[in-house]
């Protein structure tokens, strides 16, 4: 695939960001993961991490370990001594024609004291309940970038015909691993925050796990898919999900 980039720019003084598309697509996003990936495996000399977005990759370095890296001297800074390192990878990341990402399977109670919002949805887009659970469950999302709270997933690819706009006003706490739709975006709520997302269902999984690494069930560039599952079915796999 070809690394064409629209821009590199830095970010402070010890960052560069590395912007690879200008939409939200997952033609884009294929190139952002294939980057984060040759990075995971071949890191640049002095990077501290890197960050993927919907179009970007921001890498973070540290000046000193990239000034001693540069053993003869050959750039004037850090940045162009990474940008030249960014630009080599971008090359060979060039070779790699396809990459293959990783199914999750999510459970969720759809509706009742799991999901509050779900008839909202459906009189908003002229459904029934059973409907929008249909449609969301047959769906398949692209994992965009993990933000906004430890582990919390921007789902790409839900159907417009549930669609649905925030609340107008956001609720102080919501629960840990409830699904929730914003616009044409779904994602899940890896830990009690406040949000104004239109809550629809809940998953038993832990979607933050700070115990293990990596500590998020999903990463950026994952494919997910939700399974409906009965009340009954929700307790058990959270039993069983606290009791691991």
């Amino acid at each position: 695939m070809a690394m064409n980039i629209i821009e590199m720019s830095p970010l402070g003084d010890s960052a560069i960001v590395v912007t690879v598309g200008d939409a939200i697509e997952r033609k884009t996003h294929q190139k952002v993961q294939l980057l984060s990936t040759y990075l995971e495996d071949h890191p640049i000399p002095g990077m501290i991490e890197y960050v993927s977005a919907f179009t970007s990759v921001t890498i973070f370095y540290d000046n000193y370990k990239v000034f001693l890296a540069d053993k003869e001297r050959s750039f004037p800074t850090p940045y162009e001594f990474i940008r030249a390192k960014v630009e080599e990878a971008l090359a060979r990341v060039g070779e790699i024609s396809e990459y293959e990402p990783k199914v999750v399977e999510i459970p969720v109670c759809y509706g009742g004291e799991h999901g509050a919002d779900l008839e909202v949805v459906a009189k908003h887009n002229g459904l029934t309940p059973e409907e929008v659970i249909q449609i969301h469950s047959e769906g398949e999302y692209l994992t965009y970038m993990i933000g906004f709270a430890p582990g919390f997933p921007y789902l790409g690819g839900l159907s417009e015909k549930i669609a649905t706009p925030r609340r107008e006003n956001p609720r102080l706490a919501i629960p840990a691993g409830t699904v929730g739709i914003a616009g044409e975006q779904t994602g899940v709520y890896p830990i009690e925050t406040p949000g104004g997302w239109q809550l629809i269902g809940r998953t038993p999984l832990r979607l933050f796990r700070p115990e293990q690494w990596p500590p998020t069930l999903l990463q950026a560039g994952n494919i997910v898919k939700f399974k409906p599952i009965t009340n009954e079915e929700y307790d058990e796999l959270f039993e069983k999900e606290r009791s691991n």
